[in-house]
């Protein structure tokens, strides 16, 4: 035993399953740990295990429902969602020609043709598919399967996992020790979900800053290159929150090796004093993370070198071989090489490491940096990696790799967040606009970026070479405009997402949820398959295809669920249950929001501070009542665990003619938001009221109230974030019924085509006018002879197409 220290210890009070919930025998044991989980463990030893795993930390999670009926031979298990019979003292494994002959579990499902059954070795052909180690590590142990299926169940093996001892090493698994976790949950996902967080360790909560935009070049900065990067930024009114450093903030040129990827020590040529560095990003509002790979050993060169050597008794000179598994080499890591890098403000770390393809050493890694970096209440843990694997949720943030930059990588893109969700993870990322290769493009750099700003993670990255344009203002004004204008939204969004990230942590509800979770079919259709719903408000329909250069739109299909969504930000009215066509300009982006959606944003949004806002803006959707409880805390510490938080519920009652909003806290303490706040209530899709009354607690005040395009302002200054803020709109008509029509969208796209006044006219009045389908067809051919080229026919006839589907 090596004491590793406090931080690393494990409470091994919950790591055993209640007694009342097993049945055992001399070879084999059966815990009922939920009504949906059930854990198998058979060894001819007779050994169990009653310690926390790499992946399990409880087994003991409340005494579930079930019934047993058991006699010499047989015992069956039953609960709402499964029953289990065993032939007893009988290897869990079957026969090839009757695989179920000793155990099986059938799915008690709530739809009969559902009621399948489950054994040891089951194919399970049907899983989603979860997480991976990164998209550029290509071994064979990096495609996990997920929890998510559409046979409603799956299982998990845990056998080859490693144990956690109470002082927090890790200790082999037994030898001859089957160890099997079966979820069955039929359609209750969600619950299914819930529960593995339970067994596994609830979702962190990430650092507020962490939701912000994300800046890392592989280059070598040094101080007035990152100061001229900072002014850029600021000159633009382009919000970052952190900067994150690739490997050349070190030392990298150690005789032979001209490019060292391990490394602890600033480079003075680049940064004489890091710590001032580090201060003045700090007060300019912006975090630091430094890349590191401590698998490469630690070379003496290094500050503490020296010192290293002589405590870890090493021949003098030579590289300190670094193993994550060895707890005397870690303690050395952190207290040496680690904490001195904190000690001049490193916010983070980035472990750029793949444990020399030893999935178990970077599991490994991952898990000790990880619970070092939040060894006291005054910094919240954070850590950029690839995938462990196992219950990688725990340690975010999850590096995704490098990628080409291309078309095609972007679409892989959204379904590697949703096989992420499938194993419960919400905090994973890639580098935006893409890594390395390809062909810049500014069409695919905002698609990028609008699929980062409503995402999990905003994060820029490329690799080294000066004709890769990530920063904004490298592109041309029009590219460099839509990008800024999504990266300040992003920063505006920060409220919404932190208060999601929160839910995920609390509830397990994830940030990211697949489409295909509440409409299975859209997972076999690649039109479809890619939506998700991000946090409870909102519902993102990706582009991932070019525009069409003719129209100069990219033609988007989508599917918009039960009940009124709206265009985020348009407005427009979309019926529920329906599939849509649109055709959406570089600065659109398909993102909607349910009737009565509550969105929280800041409403500054050019500058880096991502602190809790004195300026607050709420949206608010029209068509339903709805509650939504926004949730702060300081957002870089853990005292939120000790109650130290604000919990503020925006309750809109919505009347199609009087409506109200009622803005009060709840729960936590005062003094963790501002003490006062100015508040802008934007009504979207509404009129101006006849009658606006506000109140805080019994006195009336004052409001500015005024129409902003489609949507209904009103202000209030100065309210105190404790109490409670009423806002009462009255008047007749006041919601404006902006149904999306596809004529609008076509109507938008011949008003922007270099064509003929005159001629426009012209096809207006065939694709809008009376005239059945096919012989608006041959009007429009017709119009060659006056002039309308032939890629303009083509275009119109298969807007035809489109009107006459819709």
């Amino acid at each position: 035993m090596y004491p590793l220290g406090k931080q690393f210890e494990v409470d091994y009070t919950k790591a055993k399953s209640d007694s009342k919930s097993i049945i055992q025998g001399s070879n084999y044991r059966i815990s009922v740990i939920t009504e949906r989980v059930v854990r198998l463990e058979f060894s001819l030893s007779g050994q169990f295990n009653d310690r926390p795993t790499q992946l399990i930390k409880r087994r003991n999670v409340g005494l579930p429902n079930f019934s047993v009926r058991q006699d010499s031979s047989i015992v069956e298990i039953t609960t709402k969602y499964f029953s289990l019979t065993y032939i007893k003292g009988q290897p869990f494994v079957g026969t090839k020609i009757d695989p179920m002959k000793n155990l099986k579990i059938t799915l008690l499902s709530r739809e009969r043709d559902r009621n399948k059954d489950w054994y040891v070795g089951h194919p399970e052909v049907r899983n989603m598919l979860g997480n991976m180690v990164s998209i550029d590590i290509n071994a064979s142990t990096t495609l996990q399967k997920g929890l998510y299926s559409l046979d409603g169940f799956c299982s998990i093996d845990d056998s080859n996992s490693k144990v956690i001892m109470e002082d927090g090493t890790l200790g082999n698994p037994i030898s001859d020790h089957l160890d099997i976790y079966v979820f069955m949950y039929d359609r209750d996902f969600r619950q299914a979900l819930f529960d593995y967080f339970k067994i596994t360790g609830a979702p962190a909560l990430i650092p507020r800053y962490a939701l912000g935009n994300w800046w890392s070049r592989n280059t070598n900065y040094d101080d007035n290159g990152v100061n001229d990067l900072i002014k850029n930024f600021e000159r633009k009114k382009i919000p970052i929150s952190v900067l994150l450093f690739d490997h050349d903030w070190h030392i990298r040129n150690i005789g032979d090796n001209k490019n060292l990827k391990t490394g602890f020590t600033f480079n003075s040529e680049l940064f004489p004093n890091p710590m001032n560095t580090i201060d003045k990003l700090h007060k300019r509002g912006i975090r630091v993370g430094l890349c590191v790979n401590p698998t490469n050993g630690i070379y003496p060169h290094e500050q503490y070198y020296k010192q290293a050597s002589e405590y870890l008794q090493v021949q003098a000179n030579s590289i300190i071989k670094f193993d994550p598994l060895n707890p005397k080499l870690l303690d050395v890591l952190f207290k040496m090489f680690i904490h001195p890098l904190e000690a001049l403000g490193v916010d983070f770390f980035w472990n750029d490491s793949n444990g020399d393809n030893d999935v178990t050493k970077l599991w490994a890694l991952n898990h000790y940096m990880y619970l070092d970096s939040g060894r006291n209440n005054n910094k919240r843990a954070l850590l950029l990696s690839r995938s462990g694997l196992s219950a990688p949720h725990r340690y975010p943030v999850l590096y995704g790799g490098s990628s080409e930059i291309s078309w095609e990588k972007l679409k892989e893109l959204p379904f590697l967040y949703l096989n992420a969700a499938n194993i419960g993870v919400s905090w994973w990322s890639h580098d935006v606009g893409g890594n390395h290769g390809g062909i810049e493009d500014g069409e695919l750099y905002l698609r990028y970026i609008q699929l980062s700003t409503f995402g999990p993670i905003l994060r820029f990255h490329s690799a080294r070479g000066r004709y890769y344009k990530k920063e904004p203002w490298l592109w041309d004004a029009k590219t460099e405009n839509i990008a800024a204008h999504y990266l300040r939204l992003r920063h505006r969004l920060i409220p919404y997402l932190y208060t999601e990230g929160y839910n995920y942590t609390k509830s397990g509800t994830p940030l990211i949820q697949p489409f295909y979770y509440n409409y299975m079919w859209v997972y076999d259709d690649s039109l479809y398959r890619n939506q998700y719903y991000l946090g409870s408000q909102l519902l993102v329909c990706p582009i991932l295809e070019p525009k069409d250069p003719v129209m100069n739109r990219t033609i988007h299909r989508f599917f918009v669920p039960d009940g009124t969504w709206y265009d985020f930000v348009t407005g427009k009215k979309f019926p529920g249950n329906k599939k849509y066509v649109s055709f959406f300009k570089e600065d659109d982006y398909p993102v909607f929001a349910h009737s009565g959606s509550i969105i929280p944003f800041s409403n500054r949004s050019d500058y880096n501070n991502i602190g809790l806002p004195t300026d607050l803006e709420i949206q608010i959707f029209p068509g339903a009542s709805n509650t939504y409880t926004l949730y702060e805390d300081d957002g870089i510490t853990s005292l939120y665990k000790e109650g130290y938080y604000l919990k503020t519920s925006i309750d809109y009652n919505y009347l199609r003619n009087n409506y109200t909003v009622i803005i009060r806290s709840i729960d936590g303490k005062s003094g963790i938001a501002p003490e006062k706040r100015n508040y802008k209530m934007v009504f979207r899709n509404t009129k101006q009221a006849d009658d606006v009354t506000v109140y805080f607690n019994a006195e009336k005040l004052q409001s500015e109230n005024y129409i902003d395009g489609n949507d209904f302002i009103v202000e209030v200054k100065n309210v105190p974030t404790i109490g409670q803020l009423t806002i009462n709109c009255k008047g007749k008509d006041i919601e404006i019924d902006a149904v999306r029509l596809i004529n609008d969208d076509i109507d938008s796209i011949l008003m922007d085509l270099k064509i003929d006044t005159y001629l426009k006219e012209e096809i207006a009045s065939i694709i809008f006018g009376e005239l059945p389908i096919n012989k608006k067809r041959i009007a429009i051919r017709k119009l060659k002879k006056k002039g309308l080229s032939k890629e303009y026919i083509n275009l119109f006839l298969k807007l035809l197409e489109y009107i006459n589907e819709f």
